[in-house]
């Protein structure tokens, strides 16, 4: 799968939201990487054999007053972890939805921890 692919899956993901939600994610750009950045799996305290899907980088909603200058928000979709570990295209293209709508939860102030409540995980 092309990096082009997982961009048409960010878009129709993106797309099938409800309006009152898209027009919140203006000051968001989405991007695919390879696998994550030696500096992002060290800010995560990765170890060498784990991995994330997706990565989501900047101030959450709920944490921006109304004045701040903020720099944009940035998600981004690792391809090489989702090809290994979903080989099947179908699954891998709803992991990908998946990783998605879970990273912007992130950017709307959502934790993990709540997101295991909501049982989204």
């Amino acid at each position: 799968m092309q990096a082009d692919d997982f961009d048409t899956i960010i878009d129709a993901t993106i797309a099938a939201l409800p309006p009152h939600i898209r027009r919140h994610l203006d000051r968001v750009t989405f991007q695919v990487a390879v696998k994550p950045s030696r500096e992002q799996r060290r800010g995560l305290r990765l170890r060498p054999w784990e991995t994330i899907y997706g990565l989501y980088e900047g101030v959450p909603l709920t944490e921006r007053a109304g004045a701040d200058v903020v720099m944009p928000d940035v998600i981004t979709i690792f391809r090489r972890p989702l090809e290994r570990d979903f080989p099947d295209p179908t699954e891998r293209r709803e992991q990908i939805r998946q990783t998605v709508l879970h990273e912007l939860a992130h950017y709307f102030g959502i934790d993990d921890d709540r997101l295991i409540e909501l049982d989204a995980y």
